[in-house]
């Protein structure tokens, strides 16, 4: 009996305790929040009752009617109590628009909040490509200038936006500011006749060796037809192909001069090889020139199947 007693006495004490710590605790919540509210409410009604500074503007006419007879000590005294510039363009003698302003005064609040609130900041939406677009243009975008810098710093760091969701998943781009800049996000394609290398290299999945082979690949057919001929380069996949297919185009190539050619050189097509550039040769001297074609070629056994059916993709000058 005596040790229940003991427990409870015991017990009362951190009850006590522990109760305090939690009125405590929202005793401090509630003030801050008081605080806040004040200094908002305070700030608002302040902004509300101050009356800004009028500003009259005389024009040039008027100017020079009224002011023509004083001189120039006179117009700049007036500086000092009215406010009173003259337009810096004017000719000495003559007077541009003159503008006159007369300050109130200004409540201590609605003072702090012009030197340290925040200006609205102007938003702007225009086309831009988050890969190049400046710090400066994210801003007029509608960026801070830490988000802005933070799209710099991902880009600096080797990061691209490949298509326009992949801006969307930046950390600092929230999905009302993307649903606003969507439509004028503008990612140029790459153009697989006219790209080096290094260019190459920003799409998805291409390295060094893919990239090489690419511009090596170009040349040996003269200039890519279509874009799926990237898949006829050694383990370029139909997956590797599909995952960029929406981030290249082509300019139309120089035309193939499948007809004129000579042989050493028709040799060195990827569709025609060795065998089949002597054939063509023997083809155009023995046939009309009516009859240059490339299911003429197939049709004479000088191209197999395959092989005439990728030439016939290629873009190939007429004869001559």
């Amino acid at each position: 009996m005596e040790r229940k007693k003991r427990k409870e006495d015991e017990g009362t004490p951190r009850s006590s305790f522990a109760m305090g710590a939690i009125a405590l605790m929202f005793l401090i919540i509630g003030y801050q929040i008081a605080l806040f509210v004040h200094k908002a409410v305070v700030g608002r009604v302040s902004e509300a009752n101050d009356r800004p500074d009028t500003v009259f503007v005389i024009d040039r006419a008027l100017a020079e009617s009224i002011l023509s007879s004083l001189s120039d000590a006179e117009v700049d005294s007036l500086k000092s109590v009215a406010g009173l510039s003259r337009d810096a363009g004017a000719p000495r003698g003559g007077y541009g628009d003159v503008t006159v302003r007369r300050a109130h005064a200004h409540p201590r609040v609605a003072e702090r909040q012009a030197v340290y609130g925040r200006p609205a900041r102007r938003v702007e939406s225009f086309d831009f490509d988050p890969n190049t677009v400046s710090v400066e243009d994210l801003q007029r975008l509608g960026f801070s200038p830490k988000q802005a810098q933070a799209i710099e710093n991902y880009r600096s760091k080797g990061g691209r936006f490949h298509r326009p969701e992949d801006f969307s998943r930046s950390f600092v781009v929230s999905d009302s500011v993307y649903r606003r800049l969507e439509p004028f996000i503008a990612i140029p394609k790459i153009d697989i006749n006219t790209a080096d290398s290094a260019l190459f290299e920003l799409l998805p999945g291409i390295g060094k060796y893919f990239a090489s082979r690419m511009v090596s690949y170009r040349g040996e057919l003269h200039g890519y037809s279509h874009t799926a001929q990237l898949m006829d380069i050694y383990n370029f996949s139909e997956e590797k192909y599909e995952a960029l297919s929406d981030l290249i185009t082509l300019s139309p190539p120089e035309p193939y001069p499948l007809w004129t050619l000579p042989e050493d050189s028709l040799a060195l097509h990827p569709y025609i090889g060795r065998r089949a550039a002597h054939g063509i040769v023997l083809y155009r001297d023995n046939q009309p020139r009516g009859e240059w074609t490339v299911e003429g070629l197939k049709q004479a056994g000088v191209l197999d199947e395959e092989s005439a059916g990728r030439l016939s993709k290629c873009l190939i000058a007429a004869p001559l």
